[in-house]
């Protein structure tokens, strides 16, 4: 039989079958369970480093680990066709040189009840300008919005206050000679950042000219507000005795009018819906920053990856809504044993990763351990369900090229206490590698 068009059906799929051969995305048709139907070679050569036995049969499964709700995201749709998902990024780990994350972008499509489709593209380089480009609009929104009111500090070389302007009172509630002397951390909440992150931060700005934070401040009188912080050097000073000292001034702005926008806008794009904790996104970018700036000072930095224990058991004799709910509980116990200044992540499934800046692998361990000890205690109903954790702790090295190698650390430690009977905490020693 012939289609519409008079062109047989065998050459009408042979016609198919070159496009998918040459398209410049990844195609892949599969069933509505996530069985793998047809693909074309460019999908099989982004989702191949995501199969571990070398094996791509079933989509939702090679992608659990970075885009663990798909498959009930794809089930829930209820229409009989139409887009599932636009343009969501999956954020893979660095590759081996340590160049950072691989981005890859994926649109799901529901082509009938039985099949569905998605393509894929790889966008590393798309989202790495992305970033650069929002740094440079936050930067001139940062000068160019509401200049009239702001508190502007002048800093010394150790971030030290030594002048201020005299809106400093309004945005701040400071009085101007109760501000001189102090460390420009006095306007961050309390355990919001190290000593040595608050001086990467007058380095970042020594190196790319300026450097602009958002997030809660601190008043004088412990109220907080929404607003923007932008550090920038000034022109060599001399000091006392002739020689030129370094110097930045800091401009402190009330954005609180904007913190909504902002606020659901950084949700929405770096957060783990599920549990609130940072995304892959959020976990590989503020890896990337911790990195660059342990190779200018040399400052610890250790990872934890944890896993749920038999996570699956808990799923299968309670259901999804019920594991959920551990996860939940997972996160609200990480949340609260780490610093602000900490990264706690979702990476995928029932797995997590805690980025600890300025720590080294003895004191991770008894963050692991404390970590472990409260997750394994008798949980508050609802719901009542056990869990356990295992937890895999690795420190950054001169050995270690980049988050990816320090992943795989982890994750070997991670195993280790697996292999120990799980409700574990192991630390990297070299013993675990293969």
């Amino acid at each position: 039989m012939s289609s519409l068009t008079g062109v047989p059906d065998a050459q009408e799929h042979e016609a198919l079958l070159q496009f998918l051969y040459m398209a410049p995305v990844g195609l892949v048709q599969l069933a509505a369970d996530g069985a793998i139907l047809m693909l074309n070679p460019l999908s099989a050569q982004l989702l191949m480093p995501l199969s571990s036995d070398g094996g791509l049969t079933n989509l939702f499964d090679a992608l659990a680990p970075v885009a663990p709700d798909l498959r009930l995201l794809c089930r829930d749709f209820a229409a009989p066709y139409g887009q599932i998902c636009d343009a969501a990024r999956l954020y893979l780990r660095a590759d081996a040189a340590g160049s950072g994350p691989q981005v890859l972008s994926l649109s799901m499509l529901k082509l009938d009840n039985a099949r569905l489709m998605a393509v894929l593209s790889d966008i590393t380089q798309q989202d790495l300008r992305e970033r650069q480009l929002r740094k440079t609009d936050a930067w001139l929104n940062a000068i160019m919005t509401n200049i009239a009111d702001y508190a502007l500090v002048g800093l010394d070389s150790c971030g030290r206050i030594d002048s201020w302007n005299d809106s400093i009172g309004r945005v701040t509630g400071y009085p101007a000679g109760a501000v001189e002397g102090r460390p420009y951390a006095l306007f961050d909440p309390a355990g919001a950042s190290t000593p040595g992150q608050q001086l990467e931060r007058l380095r970042d700005a020594d190196r790319n000219g300026w450097t602009l934070d958002e997030g809660w401040r601190r008043r004088a009188d412990g109220s907080q507000f929404w607003g923007s912080a932008l550090i920038s050097p000034l022109p060599g000073r001399v000091g006392e005795s002739g020689a030129e000292e370094s110097a930045y001034c800091m401009i402190i702005r009330d954005i609180s009018d904007k913190r909504d926008i902002s606020e659901n806008l950084r949700r929405a794009t770096y957060c783990d819906h599920l549990t609130g904790l940072s995304n892959r996104r959020a976990f590989f970018e503020a890896a990337e920053l911790e990195l660059a700036r342990r190779q200018q000072s040399r400052r610890p930095l250790s990872l934890l990856m944890v896993d749920a224990d038999h996570f699956k058991r808990i799923n299968d004799a309670h259901g999804h809504p019920a594991g959920d709910a551990v996860l939940r509980r997972l996160a609200a116990t990480m949340q609260r044993l780490c610093r602000e200044v900490d990264v706690v992540a979702r990476l995928g499934g029932e797995e997590f990763a805690l980025l600890l800046p300025g720590v080294d692998q003895g004191a991770a361990l008894a963050v692991a351990e404390r970590l472990r000890a409260e997750v394994a205690q008798a949980p508050a109903a609802p719901p009542a369900i056990a869990c356990t954790v295992s937890v895999g702790v690795a420190a950054m090295d001169d050995d270690v090229g980049g988050i990816d190698a320090l992943i795989k650390r982890a994750d070997q430690a991670l195993y280790a206490a697996k292999r120990r009977g799980r409700d574990q905490v192991a630390a990297w020693s070299g013993a675990e590698a293969p």
